[in-house]
């Protein structure tokens, strides 16, 4: 994998650039659809490709260990060919949802034990095993296993998870450096900096995963508790220590908003379930505002469901008629909003990319976060 920084913004530290894999070339600033378990939830893949214009996909550690499997995955030839997505893809390494069954996992030297949230069949995931599960997953770019620490852990608390994690990263970029890709393209391994809301653990973590040297980087244990301008100030103080000629990744995050604000400190890749989440509960995200579709006003209006940004979705659906499908919990209505949501997301980081190309970005970022966390 390979980066090349193209465009600087003169007023902040947003920047674009273009990262090269095998399975293609993803231009940054980007947002990456989550597909936890082989697929982006009720969106088909020509329309990520065509309609959301994605570039590259997430998939979930856990989720594909739990099911299908890795020998399933395997005899597949990876996850490419499993679900049929020829264009990169980036697999979480599940540190996080061990984190979140936190009343099922135990955290030890060795790795993280925890039970199964389908049969309650007891696993190990290691820095070392999480490598191979990767591998056979065949992503383009995997995660170090980490221990995610929730944004209101005491300093203490913190501390020891951030070192476990160091410790953690020694053996997996041990094992990963001797060993190979399973189906004949490249992979590359991001290390995640941890440190939770504490400055002084925040440049530790980011010293120690620059002085790694891999080809990109990770921000772990945000948007976990903590408060969002504690968020953007770890963002800041990580950004001044992490390498400017590598991808810097803030795993998680988030809202429009968070990405515009991430952006213009140097972030790079975003990924996070709220626009298919929220989508499919009935919540729009568009150019001028978040949308309850259930509420009674859109009732009767036959505008189009984003009348500015109608660059990014098909104008010939309606406000009425999508509020009509949700009041008729009918599939079609989740599977709109869903498209809708992942576009403007990936409209948005367009944007902001085209406004950094121009030298206006920070003016231009400024009105935009206004205009996409009002509710309309």
């Amino acid at each position: 994998m390979t980066f090349e920084v193209q465009h600087s913004d003169p007023n902040s530290n947003a920047r674009t650039g273009i990262i090269t894999t095998d399975h293609g070339e993803i231009e940054t600033p980007i947002f990456m659809p989550v597909g936890t378990v082989a697929s982006v939830k009720a969106v088909h893949f020509h329309e990520l490709k065509d309609d959301i214009k994605a570039q590259i996909i997430l998939g979930n550690t856990y989720h594909l260990f739990m099911r299908p499997g890795v020998d399933t995955l395997e005899r597949a030839g990876g996850l490419h060919k499993f679900n049929g997505w020829d264009r990169p893809i980036l697999t979480d390494s599940g540190g996080y949802q061990v984190f979140s069954m936190s009343a099922n996992r135990k955290l030890k030297e060795e790795g993280a034990t925890f039970r199964s949230h389908i049969d309650g069949s007891k696993h190990l995931f290691t820095p070392e095993n999480v490598v191979e599960i990767q591998r056979t997953i065949g992503a383009d770019i995997i995660m170090a296993f980490d221990e995610c620490t929730p944004g209101t852990a005491d300093f203490e608390y913190a501390k020891k998870s951030m070192e476990l994690t160091h410790r953690w990263l020694d053996r997996g970029l041990t094992h990963f450096d001797k060993t190979e890709p399973k189906y004949g393209y490249s992979q590359t391994y991001f290390p995640i900096v941890q440190g939770c809301v504490y400055p002084e653990l925040r440049r530790q973590s980011a010293e120690f995963i620059a002085s790694q040297e891999r080809e990109g980087n990770a921000i772990g244990g945000l948007a976990v508790g903590e408060p969002i301008e504690k968020m953007y100030e770890m963002i800041e103080i990580v950004n001044e220590i992490l390498p400017k000629d590598k991808p810097r990744y803030l795993m998680g995050v988030g809202t429009p908003q968070n990405i515009l604000e991430g952006i213009e400190r140097g972030i790079d890749m975003f990924d996070c379930v709220m626009p298919t989440r929220n989508g499919r509960n009935g919540m729009l995200f568009t150019s001028q505002g978040i949308i309850n579709m259930r509420n009674e006003k859109w009732k009767n209006d036959f505008s189009p469901l984003d009348e500015f940004g109608t660059s990014y979705v098909d104008s010939s659906y309606t406000k009425a008629y999508l509020r009509h499908l949700f009041i008729s919990k009918e599939l079609l209505a989740m599977q709109i909003a869903s498209i809708h949501n992942l576009a403007f997301y990936l409209w948005l980081v367009g944007e902001a990319r085209k406004h950094i190309q121009a030298g206006d970005f920070t003016h231009w970022k400024k009105g935009m976060v206004e205009q996409v966390g009002r509710r309309l």
